[in-house]
């Protein structure tokens, strides 16, 4: 794994030397490596999702709302940073295929609360093992750090706004 990687040292190296990089050599390692990865992470949730006629979109919509029962679709729309109109068209059909429900708010009855039924909550845990096996795959053969080391890396990607609202999607309470 040190040879994918050079991206990195080449920019401690810049680093040291008191020169700033970032801006002169994109970062094609790791940006392809990006694409590579994901790809891959998608790829057998995306097998299974085609045997229901769902996208990537479906996918992301039951994951959440498998994880955050209750879920408001502003809520929603905020975590996807999709179009009501897009989520509308992926909702409908995870309704109408009895993987969502849509319940009325208690507090404020113009709020639709999201939960997944036993149908939605089987699937989206079916795809979150395949893809924790991927991830527990990798990490194998690393040290025993490497997950928070990961974690901590990935939450650093996500836009510097946007992290403490992340963090306390994935993490809660709990430290990283």
């Amino acid at each position: 794994m040190p040879d994918a990687i050079p991206a990195l040292r080449s920019e401690r190296l810049a680093q040291s030397l008191g020169a700033d990089i970032r801006a002169e050599q994109p970062a094609y390692d790791l940006i392809e490596l990006f694409f590579f990865a994901y790809r891959d992470f998608v790829s057998d949730p995306d097998r299974i999702l085609d045997e229901y006629g769902f996208g990537r979109a479906h996918h992301r919509v039951l994951h959440f709302v498998d994880r955050q029962p209750g879920l408001t679709i502003a809520e929603l729309l905020d975590i996807l940073r999709i179009t009501k109109q897009s989520l509308n068209r992926v909702l409908k059909e995870l309704i109408e295929k009895s993987f969502i429900e849509s319940r009325t708010g208690t507090s404020d009855r113009r709020q639709r609360l999201l939960y997944v039924t036993a149908q939605g909550h089987d699937l989206a845990l079916k795809l979150a093992k395949l893809q924790t096996r991927r991830i527990m795959e990798a990490l194998d053969d690393l040290e025993p750090d490497a997950k928070k080391l990961v974690s901590g890396y990935l939450l650093r990607v996500i836009d510097p706004d946007d992290r403490a609202h992340v963090k306390r999607l994935v993490f809660g309470d709990k430290e990283t």
